[in-house]
């Protein structure tokens, strides 16, 4: 199978300086590579073809594979992102299946990250930052999904083009309306596989971190209401609950000793759990994390609820 690796970009930067060489040395035979930044570059990769798009969002970009990949199968990469030399070969496997639409691994942060990138890849590997998602930021068991990110995400393009593309009306979100058309429109199958890894460079705690976590909250509370296929579980409504019962909770536990001493041993509990959720073996990173998860939660819970509440959410 020929394969596309599609990169959306706004300028040929860094983070693609240091993908290019891993992606050339990819263990597959018969790939290529589109790069489209917002405007031309005499930069030149191998293997590669620089197209220019004009500042339009990552979804559109990712659109243009419709038009111009060669490949059967279009493999889709965060500029920030670079793979492992397995990524290709471990994901083509899967399609040897025909009820196989995509397939998605891994995206694990890079050891070269700082310290407050890593902090922010370790809000999300842990088990109450990432939750019942780790396995997209961590490696874990092979499973059937039905939503994934389109950092590291290899779809057949007959599919892609079945589809029209991306819902360009929604960024971040378009991936997942993509997976729920192909999931529960079109009744394929999209595996999540370990060995499809690829490394993401995370967005430094606090303030980047947090202004992401957000964008995906507000997105997600969204789409409870507009794809409640996929987005209608408990899982993300949970930092909600924790934010809602810390603004009644607190009020509360001044009526009685009581309910004071409830409110306390919840928020005690939720506290230790999140310490031990925390522990990491760079001991410079257990306070980040703790903290980092504390924010995430509160950002979370807060997006989403006023996502929920939005009568319409555009780009």
């Amino acid at each position: 199978m020929t394969i596309s690796i599609i990169i959306p970009v706004r300028k040929i930067n860094a983070y693609i300086r240091e993908s290019i060489p891993h992606i050339m040395d990819l263990d597959y035979p018969d790939y290529e590579v589109l790069i489209f930044p917002d405007e031309a570059s005499e930069v030149q990769f191998p293997r590669s073809r620089i197209i220019p798009t004009g500042p339009v969002g990552p979804a559109q970009k990712r659109d243009l594979a419709l038009e111009v990949a060669k490949g059967t199968l279009l493999a889709f990469l965060d500029d920030d992102a670079y793979p492992d030399k397995n990524w290709l070969r471990a994901a083509v496997r899967h399609f040897g299946d025909e009820e196989v639409a995509a397939v998605g691994g891994p995206a694990v942060t890079p050891k070269n990250d700082s310290l407050l990138q890593k902090a922010s890849g370790g809000v999300f590997a842990s088990f109450l930052g990432g939750g019942s998602y780790r396995y997209r930021y961590v490696p874990m068991a092979k499973r059937e999904v039905e939503d994934f990110p389109s950092c590291n995400f290899i779809v057949r393009k007959t599919v892609f083009e079945k589809l029209g593309g991306f819902d360009t009306t929604f960024w971040p979100g378009e991936d997942t309306k993509l997976c729920l058309q192909i999931t529960h429109e079109l009744k394929k199958k999209i595996i999540y596989d370990p060995e499809v890894l690829v490394y993401h460079h995370r967005r430094p705690l606090f303030i980047p971190h947090s202004k992401q976590v957000w964008s995906y909250a507000l997105h997600r509370g969204y789409f409870v209401k507009k794809f409640s296929e996929t987005s209608l579980k408990l899982s993300y409504f949970l930092p909600s609950l924790l934010f809602l019962g810390l603004v009644i909770g607190v009020p509360l536990s001044f009526a009685s000793p009581l309910l004071r001493g409830a409110f306390l041993s919840g928020l005690s509990l939720y506290l230790v759990l999140t310490l031990a959720s925390s522990i990491h073996s760079d001991v410079r990173l257990i306070p980040l994390i703790f903290l980092g998860i504390l924010s995430t939660h509160l950002t979370y819970g807060v997006g989403f609820l006023k996502g929920l509440a939005m009568r319409r959410l555009t780009r």
